[in-house]
């Protein structure tokens, strides 16, 4: 952490150029003394990536930024306000406190909360940075979590990781066990010191594997930004048998779409299908992670168009979580009828259907964007349709 950043000087720089062009500052000559413009543009480049991300770091002046590669893989400040809303209690510990935006939320929630940051530099950066935002509850630990973890005495309301998807050996990784740390290999030392853990991984992270790695899974937070899939958070809790709770949330700018679910009622449940009706319901993304596809349906009252196509429709409007259309035509799938609509563009979604979004502009010669939304997709007699609808 190079501290003459801070100076006042290279600070009015960093405010009033942080959209300036990275470039042009690597090229010009050394503008600050005791600092590189490698790292003048690291600092320009990590406080452009928080704008919209962590806005309450944008804002504040004094904030000493990590590499961008650090803000890329943190929580957005929505996310992490919305896990901190899922811990009670008085201690927490984070394993992997990394560049600190989830603890600097817990901190508004519990009373103590010790971060662990094995990444000396990124471990004196978020210490700063902390006191600069008046987070005087976290304790900064520079040592691996699960060492911390095996040397205290302390017990702990909630244990929080976000395990590393970057792994030395392996480079870019998905499963649990290849992450660092390896969650699956050293739960029952974590459960020793706490009954409860938070557990937070990629969206690409496949549900019934991660139950089947981890113990104890109560709830399964799938969590959305804008119809964006940001984090899958895991839930734990020592000797929990019961159903496991599937709750999807897409958060929006005025409001949030929520839908919530048992897992052993989707497997349990059957699906009504049904020909296309007078209005069409896709789900949000946050649903269609899930697997709930048939929990949706029931609950809304609305069938599908087919087992496998995740399309729904309804003969009355619906305040539906996702998108919804009023259908005003149904065709075959063939060139021939799509070339009566007279379209020189729309909006194609493929849903159960054989050829990709790509491969049907090409083919049909139709350009993105307009307000025409097309559907290919297979109905319930397995014919391939086109369904064309207007968004409401």
């Amino acid at each position: 952490m190079n501290k003459a950043i801070l100076k006042t000087g290279v600070q009015e720089f960093i405010k009033n150029n942080w959209s300036t062009d990275i470039v042009s500052v690597l090229l010009k000559k050394q503008l600050f003394q005791d600092i590189t413009q490698k790292e003048l543009v690291e600092q320009l480049e990590a406080k452009k990536k928080c704008k919209h991300k962590l806005p309450t770091w944008f804002k504040t002046p004094i904030i000493y930024y990590p590499e961008k590669l650090h803000i890329e893989q943190t929580s957005s400040e929505q996310t992490a306000e919305y896990k901190a809303d899922l811990i009670t209690g008085k201690l927490l510990l984070d394993i992997t406190g990394g560049f600190g935006v989830d603890d600097y939320f817990f901190s508004k929630k519990i009373d103590q909360v010790y971060h662990c940051e094995l990444n000396q530099k990124l471990s004196k950066i978020a210490s700063y940075n902390f006191e600069v935002l008046g987070a005087k509850n976290i304790i900064l630990n520079n040592e691996d979590g699960l060492d911390f973890l095996n040397k205290t005495e302390l017990s702990f309301d909630w244990i929080f990781i976000d395990p590393s998807r970057r792994n030395e050996v392996k480079g870019k990784v998905f499963l649990l066990q290849d992450c660092l740390p390896d969650v699956p290999s050293n739960l029952d030392k974590i459960f020793e010191k706490s009954k409860n853990i938070l557990i937070k991984t990629a969206p690409l992270l496949d549900i019934k594997q991660g139950i089947s790695d981890l113990k104890f899974v109560k709830e399964i937070h799938i969590v959305a930004i804008k119809n964006e899939v940001k984090e899958l958070l895991w839930i734990l809790e020592k000797g929990f048998s019961g159903s496991i709770q599937i709750k999807t949330r897409n958060l929006k700018t005025n409001s949030n779409e929520e839908f919530d679910f048992i897992l052993e009622d989707e497997k349990a449940t059957l699906s009504e299908i049904d020909l296309p009706q007078k209005f069409l319901y896709e789900p949000n993304s946050a649903i269609l992670k899930s697997g709930g596809f048939k929990s949706i349906g029931k609950a809304f009252e609305i069938k599908k168009l087919h087992e496998h196509s995740h399309l729904y429709t309804s003969e009355k409007f619906i305040d539906f979580p996702g998108r919804r259309f009023k259908i005003e035509n149904v065709l075959p799938c063939n060139k021939k009828e799509l070339q009566k609509l007279n379209l020189t563009k729309a909006n194609i979604t493929t849903r159960n259907f054989p050829e990709s979004v790509a491969s049907i502009r090409k083919k049909i010669k139709l350009k993105e964007g307009g307000d025409h939304y097309l559907f290919f997709t297979t109905n319930s007699n397995n014919k391939r349709i086109i369904i064309k609808g207007q968004k409401t």
